[in-house]
């Protein structure tokens, strides 16, 4: 008697012998159950109509409204109550009949008090499982009608995306469409799903990804990233797997989701861009090195010799323009490394030799501000490199060590091999950055602001140069820094495979 543990299993006895009522009653009250009493069908009617009733003991034989009469009128407004029919051994075939019309079962007088009680708990175990029934009906109805909701809510955010959308199953077809995707691969007419995969896009590059994924060689929650042409356009794929049920693992790679987004507009305004920055400093770099090598000419004295304060006038130009030659190069570079074309020619680099180089370069400004410059290297191999651009490389993160080291200090370079690799460090005891601007430092145009620096000069484009350069062979680069004690930058880039 599940209920019983909890809340009173409420009886509705009705039967015209008051006898019967009675010691049923006092039978069924000290078992827990809470005994409702009427004496003819007319009187439970009432009963009915103002308490909720669990079960339901019927007499068949009560003068003004009989049980069969009662029961034909409650079938229908209370359907799910359990009715047992009380009868005497000459209504036995009428109880039967009243079984055949809706009644759960009968007993009979004089009825054992065991099976009394068993029937009892027949009937409210079977009310229990259908009210049981009837949530779990509810509550699936509830479910298939949210589940229909959010189906409709998901096809109406995917056919309003403009990014085109493609979900692929594990025979690599496409299972899932929406508009944008023909649109964004140029197709007219509407797909019938299931279509196989090479048949809608014809980028080989894209398709191997996606079979890659499909494979399950990579990560769950790792996408890719790439671009594809499609005619004129360029678009973004980014692509990742889907999971579904595996009798094996559980989860396991059910196929691949992939969105596309059309990138041309920006491809097109990036390249504008760079041929913009690209004209302006060429055109801008021609007259500025004119102006030098006249300024120069005034400084050697070749046009006449010059007053103190005029030399010094002229100096100071000659300062500003090759500050300004500075900033234009590093615009030209930059154009250059996303144009792809700042790496000219590679050929086998002497690492350690370009590093005592630019060292030797740099005494004299260490020494003018007092700033200790050393260097160090191991067991170094070749690498494969333009020497140009590891000396703008090293060029760069030396000048930072020392710009950002205005109290003096020191500046270590140190270079060793690591397996395959060599590994660059380029340390320094300044004033450090800040944890919160590390992950900036390598964007253009970026500097760290410091009240001890703030008279250095700089374009911001320097680390964003060293990185491009860096990762252009396959390297990295990581900053390590505590304010106030110092930054050390460590660069990691493939050395040349030995033969044999």
């Amino acid at each position: 008697m599940a209920k019983s543990m909890t809340q009173a299993i409420r009886i509705l006895l009705v039967d015209d012998e008051a006898m019967i009522r009675e010691s049923s009653r006092r039978l069924l009250s000290a078992r827990g159950f809470q005994v409702l009493e009427a004496e003819n069908g007319q009187a439970a009617l009432d009963v009915l109509s103002k308490s909720l009733i669990d079960i339901i003991l019927l007499d068949l034989k009560m003068p003004v409204m009989g049980g069969e009469e009662f029961l034909r009128v409650i079938r229908a407004s209370h359907p799910d109550i359990p009715v047992i029919i009380i009868t005497g051994h000459g209504t036995l075939d009428t109880a039967v009949e009243c079984m055949k019309k809706g009644a759960y079962d009968f007993i009979t007088k004089p009825f054992e008090i065991d099976h009394f009680l068993l029937t009892i708990d027949k009937a409210i175990e079977k009310r229990n499982l259908e009210q049981k029934s009837k949530q779990y009906q509810e509550e699936t109805v509830r479910n298939l009608i949210e589940l229909s909701t959010e189906k409709k809510r998901l096809e109406t955010i995917i056919t309003c995306m403009a990014n085109g959308l493609m979900v692929t199953n594990r025979n690599m077809e496409i299972v899932l469409h929406n508009p944008a995707l023909l649109r964004h691969l140029g197709i007219s007419e509407d797909l019938s799903n299931p279509i196989p995969v090479s048949q809608v896009l014809h980028d080989e590059t894209l398709v191997e990804t996606l079979k890659r994924i499909q494979s399950g060689q990579v990560p769950e929650k790792e996408f890719f990233s790439q671009e594809i042409h499609v005619g004129s356009k360029i678009l973004r794929a980014i692509s990742t797997p889907t999971l579904g049920p595996d009798r094996n693992v559980f989860w396991a790679v059910a196929g691949t989701v992939t969105v596309l987004e059309d990138v041309t507009a920006f491809k097109q305004l990036d390249q504008i861009k760079s041929d913009f920055l690209n004209m302006v400093a060429h055109e801008l770099r021609s007259p500025l090195v004119s102006v030098r090598q006249l300024n120069s000419v005034l400084l050697e004295g070749l046009a006449g010799p010059l007053l103190g304060k005029q030399q010094d006038f002229v100096r100071k130009t000659v300062n500003k323009i090759d500050a300004l030659l500075g900033l234009i190069n590093d615009l030209l570079d930059v154009a250059r490394l996303e144009a792809g074309r700042l790496v000219r020619q590679q050929a086998a680099v002497d690492v350690g030799k370009i590093i005592e180089e630019m060292v030797t370069l740099m005494e004299p400004r260490a020494k003018e501000q007092n700033i200790d410059l050393t260097y160090s290297c191991g067991d170094l191999k070749p690498i494969l490199a333009d020497p140009k651009n590891i000396e703008e490389v090293l060029n760069n993160l030396l000048s930072n060590a020392m710009n950002y080291s205005p109290d003096g200090g020191k500046v270590t370079v140190a270079a060793q091999g690591v397996d395959q690799f060599i590994e660059i460090k380029v340390s320094d005891t300044g004033v450090g950055i800040p944890a919160e601007e590390i992950p900036k430092i390598f964007e253009k145009f970026y500097r760290v602001k410091h009240p001890k620096t703030r008279h250095i000069t700089g374009t911001g484009l320097g680390l964003s140069l060293v990185k491009g350069i860096v990762e252009a062979y396959h390297g990295s680069i990581g900053v390590e820094s505590v304010p106030g004690k110092g930054t050390t930058f460590t660069i990691i880039l493939p050395a040349m495979k030995t033969e044999g």
